[in-house]
């Protein structure tokens, strides 16, 4: 199979419980007063599966594309890359990355690591999930390229300890490799079947409109610190 489980989805809605808070509204944000896109440009990969690769809606509409969007809305120069493959688990991640940047003109400044899902379905235990972020992130950490983690949650039905060990990594990994991390990527969106296409698994546009929204600050404060006169130089270039 090439995308998440309706399992793996249906049971992360019923494990997470609790009331659902207040959701952002993007349509609020479409409103304001978009900001003039002013300096050097920022070049951001998002590396993982279906949720990424833009499934069901089209890449021109993928978190990625929308994101992009909502970031040179705000007047950050930023160029993303889509690097997701509906199916990928972790293991196939690791595969492709070193020659996936190897194949850019230039260095990404942020990489999305958006990955795990699938390592649920294919039923690769949490220690083999682990070691396969471990050596992504070790190879990241060699390049210098700074990450931003995007976590994951399993089902209840695979049992406690299995659910306990997976949802702990990604603030694990996070922590001792110092990278940023959003804890559940999809928590804004999981309890709102509306945002969700027909297989219960994919966003709408719409649902991947609210995880930009929900998501876009934590981009924003993991690309790194611009030189105090690179916007200048921008400018006069």
């Amino acid at each position: 199979m090439r995308s998440l489980s309706i399992l793996f989805f249906m049971g992360a809605l019923a494990g997470c419980g609790g009331a659902a808070d207040p959701q952002p509204k993007p349509e609020e944000e479409i409103r304001s007063e978009p900001q003039p896109v002013m300096g050097p440009e920022r070049t951001i990969m998002a590396f993982g599966n279906s949720l990424f690769a833009g499934y069901g809606v089209g890449e021109e509409n993928s978190y990625p594309a929308q994101l992009e969007a909502a970031l040179r809305a705000q007047g950050i120069n930023a160029k993303m890359i889509n690097a997701g493959i509906s199916g990928d688990t972790t293991a196939a991640g690791l595969q492709r990355l070193a020659f996936t940047l190897d194949a850019q003109e230039t260095k990404p400044e942020l990489l999305l690591l958006e990955l795990g899902g699938n390592d649920l379905l294919r039923g690769l235990s949490p220690d083999q999930t682990r070691a396969n972020f471990v050596a992504m992130l070790e190879e990241l950490k060699s390049r210098k390229i700074p990450v931003l983690l995007m976590g994951m949650r399993a089902p209840p039905n695979y049992g406690p300890e299995f659910q306990a060990e997976f949802d702990a990594l990604y603030g694990e990994l996070a922590e001792e490799y110092d990278v940023g991390l959003v804890p559940f990527w999809l928590e804004t969106i999981y309890q709102r079947p509306e945002l969700f296409q027909n297989d219960r698994i994919h966003p709408t546009t719409e649902g991947l409109s609210e995880l930009v929204v929900a998501t876009k600050d934590a981009v924003v404060a993991a690309l790194p610190e611009l030189p105090e006169d690179a916007g200048a130089e921008a400018s006069a270039e």
